[in-house]
C-alpha cells in the first residue's frame, strides 16, 4: 500500500468550531477519521500530521523523504508568505496536493496567493472537508 502524509497547518485544528461558516461543521477529529478510511478505500495508509507551528511542519516534511508516496498539505495561513514551506515540499520531491477549504480566491486579497502552490502539483480549495477526500482521488491518479 502507498503511503500518504497529510499535513494540516495552522488552526485547522479548531475546525468544527472555529468560524463553520466557511470552513463547516465537521470536527477536525472526524476529518482525519474520513482521511484514514477513504484513504484505506482507495489502497493508501495515511497519516495526519497537524501543527500550529511553521518549523515543525517543514521538519515533518524533510521526515517524509523516502517515507512517503504522496502528501497532501493544507499550509493554512502559511500558504501566503513561507517560502521556507515551498521550498521545502519542493526539496523532498513527493507528489503533493495543496488543500484549502476555503475558496482562497474568494475571500480577503491577501489569501489570493498562494506561494506553497507552484511546489505542489495542483491546488484544491472551496469545497470544504472534501477537498481533503478530492485530493486522496487526485493522488491515486497520480501515483498510478
Amino acid at each position: 500500500m502507498k503511503r500518504i502524509l497529510v499535513i494540516h497547518g495552522p488552526n485547522i485544528n479548531l475546525t468544527g468550531w472555529r468560524e463553520p461558516e466557511i470552513y463547516g461543521d465537521t470536527t477536525f477529529s472526524d476529518i482525519q477519521d474520513n482521511i484514514v478510511k477513504l484513504g484505506k478505500e482507495l489502497g493508501f495508509v495515511c497519516e495526519n500530521f497537524q501543527s500550529n507551528h511553521e518549523g515543525e511542519i517543514i521538519d515533518k516534511i524533510h521526515a517524509a523523504r523516502e517515507v512517503y508516496d504522496g502528501m497532501i498539505i493544507n499550509p493554512g495561513a502559511y500558504t501566503h508568505y513561507s517560502y521556507a514551506i515551498h521550498d521545502a515540499i519542493s526539496a523532498v520531491e513527493i507528489e503533493t496536493v495543496e488543500v484549502h477549504m476555503s475558496n482562497i480566491f474568494d475571500r480577503e486579497s491577501f489569501r489570493e496567493k498562494s506561494v506553497t502552490a507552484s511546489a505542489c502539483e495542483g491546488t484544491i480549495c472551496g469545497f470544504g472537508e472534501n477537498s481533503y477526500y478530492l485530493a486522496l482521488y487526485a493522488l491515486q491518479r497520480i501515483l498510478e
